[in-house]
């Protein structure tokens, strides 16, 4: 049996924690239910068995009965990276399987067959494993969070634990395609612009490093008094500074990375480095967004399955990573429990826009699955909208960081090495002047 920790909600509305075993997670909630406790987490504390102890095939050389077979552990050691068309191949092919009705064993085996990508091969023999013991694909998928996003493994959870694991599979496809496609939007900008920026910076120390004392010996080969800019001169004090004491920067780095390392760490923390996600200039709203997009999609799946508000708020929290928008999603079970509105705590954080909200409130009063349809809509508008601010601005903040670095660099290494050029600094040998 597996270790789980699990927190729920007495009839009585108090909090209780506990680490118990069970057969699966399934089981345990069940577990709970019967013992009216409401769950609000329930997770695995130990690692698969499949995981940590199946012997796999050599996948590379399986028609060789002279080769030992290789551990799992061996493979993703030294096997291919899995990349993200890898995951989106994998994820369309079972989607496509599950729709034509294949259970999920048919399915992994179909898929395992047509798969090239060694360690993907190793992860799906392993999550076959699995199933055919009786779990879950998510329990096995949840050990390779590297390879599976969180958000992911919710998605595949939520449609296995309501039997529609076709539609959670679509979605899980859609997640990745958007995941993918912002992400080439966004680093299309930042790329050749931070490449850029780098460049400059270089540019600016070796620069410096290499002119002012150039400059400054041709001064004084001469005889002449001429003075370089104090930015220059400065600027140079400070870069010889840092090269003479570099292990106090790095030191500094080191402390200030533990600190926030240990700081994160911390439930506090934790928490608010997740409501700084949500509140960051820039990316703060797409990221609530695109969270709060995918827990509605959740809800709406639970919701079409039969499923009590409370408990699609219960099965779709996950589905979201954010320690703010969980605690929000648990105030709001609370609120259930205590006979008050779900909505009240994303209205009262002032992240969601009155129009959602109010969607949310008009479809508690008639149709709930047919206005979460129609706000989903709405969220994709709002998040296309959204990115195509954010595409605007972008080349506006690194054009203006580029600028910056540009008009340092002329300030304080092309105006000497322009004065030296025009030759003014001669005047001051003579008696001209």
């Amino acid at each position: 049996m597996a270790e789980y920790i699990y927190r729920a909600i007495t009839k009585n509305g108090q909090m209780v924690k506990n680490r118990v075993q069970a057969i699966s997670k399934q089981n345990l909630v069940e577990k709970l239910k019967n013992n009216d406790l409401t769950p609000i987490d329930v997770i695995q504390v130990k690692y698969s068995k499949y995981a940590m102890n199946r012997a796999k095939r050599n996948v590379s050389n399986e028609d060789s009965e002279n080769k030992k077979s290789a551990t799992l552990k061996e493979i993703l050691a030294t096997g291919q990276k899995v990349t993200n068309r890898d995951l989106c191949v994998f994820t369309q092919n079972l989607y496509v399987l599950k729709k034509a009705e294949f259970n999920n064993i048919h399915a992994l085996n179909t898929i395992l067959e047509s798969t090239q990508n060694v360690t993907l091969k190793a992860i799906i023999e392993d999550i076959l494993a699995g199933v055919e013991a009786g779990e879950y694909m998510y329990t096995t998928m949840e050990y390779y969070s590297d390879i599976f996003p969180y958000i992911y493994v919710n998605l595949i959870k939520v449609g296995e634990l309501t039997g529609t694991l076709v539609n959670s599979l679509e979605q899980a496809q859609t997640y990745l395609n958007d995941a993918n496609r912002i992400n080439k939007k966004v680093k299309s900008i930042l790329l050749p612009n931070i490449l850029q920026f780098i460049v400059l910076m270089l540019l600016l120390v070796v620069g410096t490093l290499i002119a002012v004392p150039t400059i400054q010996g041709v001064y004084d080969s001469v005889g002449s008094t001429e003075q370089l800019p104090d930015i220059t001169i400065g600027f140079f004090n400070f870069i010889n500074a840092i090269l003479r004491s570099w292990y106090i920067p790095v030191l500094a780095i080191i402390a200030i990375v533990s600190m926030f390392m240990c700081y994160k760490s911390t439930q506090k923390g934790r928490y608010n480095i997740d409501y700084f996600k949500y509140k960051m200039p820039i990316f703060g709203k797409l990221i609530y967004s695109l969270d709060f997009s995918r827990f509605i999609k959740a809800m709406s799946l639970n919701i079409d399955n039969g499923m009590r508000v409370q408990e699609a708020l219960e099965v779709s929290k996950n589905v979201v990573k954010n320690q703010m928008f969980i605690s929000m999603v648990e105030t709001a079970i609370n609120n259930i429990v205590e006979g008050s509105s779900w909505i009240e705590p994303f209205e009262k954080s002032g992240l969601s826009s009155p129009m959602i909200t109010e969607m949310l409130k008009i479809g508690m009063q008639t149709d709930l699955t047919e206005m979460m349809d129609k706000l989903m809509k709405y969220m994709e508008i709002d998040i296309e909208n959204i990115l195509g601010r954010i595409t605007k601005i972008l080349p506006q903040v690194a054009y203006s960081l580029v600028g910056a670095v540009l008009i340092l660099f002329v300030l304080i290494v092309l105006v000497p090495c322009l004065q030296v050029y025009m030759g003014e600094f001669l005047l001051s040998t003579t008696d001209i002047l």
